[in-house]
């Protein structure tokens, strides 16, 4: 079932806040390696389509992390906003920005082939690997 909504959420000090459309209200988790290396831990986000609106930009630092994709921060708390991919202008949205907590419903996780032993989730969600991830995704 598709959850699609329009959400809203901000940073740690509210200097940056955002908008989504047709957000995806199904939270995945990242275990990629450059995931886990930006945040210490898995990725939990939430799929906010190309149509995000973003007030208090002057706040926002890019980081180019490769060829297709980008990651945001907020410059003044160390916020984690978004993965954005370049070519669709995809956004990937930290689900703890967000206001709408209680509607979020984790579903499923990829890079399950790179998560590393010490941490687990509970619940029962769809599992991709990394060559998984790249046949579906992968242009």
């Amino acid at each position: 079932m598709e959850q699609h909504q329009a959400v809203s959420g901000r940073c740690l000090c509210g200097k940056v806040t955002l908008k989504a459309e047709q957000a995806d209200l199904h939270v995945g988790a990242c275990h990629c390696g450059m995931c886990r290396k930006w945040g210490g831990g898995p990725y939990l986000a939430v799929e906010a389509g190309d149509q995000v609106s973003i007030d208090g930009e002057a706040f926002v630092s890019r980081y180019s992390s490769s060829e297709w994709a980008e990651r945001a921060f907020c410059s003044a708390c160390g916020t984690h906003l978004f993965y954005r991919l370049k070519d669709n202008n995809q956004y990937i949205v930290s689900a703890g920005l967000l206001d709408q907590q209680d509607k979020l419903v984790m579903n499923h996780q990829i890079f399950i082939d790179k998560k590393p032993d010490y941490y687990a989730f509970s619940n029962l969600t769809e599992n991709m690997t990394e060559a998984e991830v790249f046949a579906k995704f992968a242009p």
